[in-house]
């Protein structure tokens, strides 16, 4: 019943400034949120990086001006440049919005987004290191998926993300079950209509199986993104009937989200992904993971009562 508005909230200015103000806020999205900045960052990834993967997100999106759009692409250079100075690329990747690096921008948004993600996949080349590409609400799905099939004629480890909950998700799980096709599937985090998104958890549960079952049975690499204990319990099934190796797939979670269960699945040798975001523009990403799960909005709940 709170998704919704909570969704709402995440676009809301008025909510920001009111979230932002409050006491006690940055101590709820620190459990989320790796710092403010790189270098607040970067010790949490070593950590992590000792028996976790990684894959980092600066946090921004829905850019429409141009010079925070470079800038974004400047703050992933730098983190890149980074992660192999210290030895993490080995284990840590970067997530990117495309809207964040210019995709919505008034003029040839798509073409400067391209342009920009090429600058950071060059960057993350030299580091030895791969990155993914996040999905966004429906309306951006046919931009993200073309600049991916561009970024993949230099750079074909580039990933992609797809949302189970979407109609049209198995035909993209088709298309992209390819050798070489790195693949993450998660349920999906928007407030998206009828029309073109199930509705019914026990709906997006199903069409989730289905998306696994096409990626487990194809050539690519599937990023299993969920908490969920039966569909990390399904997804391991799959792999196993498809012959799978430990290697040849991934779990992925959020920072901050099940902590033990991701310690427990890397110690029983399975790859296990956090995706880490990180920055000041960490408003949306916030909003959107109190409306993924119940349990942390009562974590919110709780600390607002308890506070002082």
């Amino acid at each position: 019943m709170l998704r919704t508005p909570l969704l709402a909230a995440a676009r809301s200015t008025a909510c920001r400034r009111l979230v932002e103000r409050t006491p006690v806020t940055r101590s709820l999205v620190d459990r989320f949120v790796a710092g403010s900045t790189q270098e607040q960052a970067l010790p949490k990834v070593a950590e992590l990086t000792r028996d976790r993967y990684v894959t980092l997100d600066h946090l921004g999106e829905d850019t429409t001006d141009a010079a925070q759009a470079q800038a974004t692409v400047g703050a992933y250079t730098r983190l890149l440049a980074a992660l192999d100075e210290q030895g993490l690329a080995g284990r840590a990747e970067v997530s990117v919005k495309l809207s964040a690096v210019g995709q919505f921008l008034p003029a040839d948004g798509e073409k400067i987004a391209l342009e920009n993600a090429r600058d950071i996949c060059r960057a993350a080349e030299a580091a030895g290191t791969t990155v993914t590409l996040d999905m966004e609400d429906h309306t951006t799905v046919d931009s993200t998926l073309s600049i991916l099939r561009d970024l993949r004629v230099d750079f074909p480890w580039v990933g992609a993300v797809l949302q189970a909950y979407l109609h049209r998700t198995e035909a993209d799980c088709r298309d992209l079950s390819g050798a070489g096709s790195r693949v993450r599937i998660c349920k999906g985090a928007y407030d998206e209509p009828a029309s073109v998104a199930y509705q019914d958890k026990a709906e997006v549960d199903k069409a989730y199986v289905r998306c696994l079952k096409i990626l487990m049975a194809g050539e690519g690499y599937p990023m299993v993104a969920s908490h969920d204990p039966r569909m990390v319990a399904i997804a391991q099934r799959l792999a196993a009937t498809a012959g799978r190796s430990e290697e040849e797939y991934e779990h992925q979670m959020l920072y901050g989200i099940r902590d033990n269960e991701q310690v427990r699945l890397a110690a029983e040798g399975k790859r296990m992904r956090v995706y880490v975001p990180y920055g000041d523009e960490w408003y949306g990403y916030f909003m959107r993971r109190l409306a993924e799960r119940p349990a942390n909005m009562m974590f919110f709940a709780r600390s607002l009562i308890t506070r002082g």
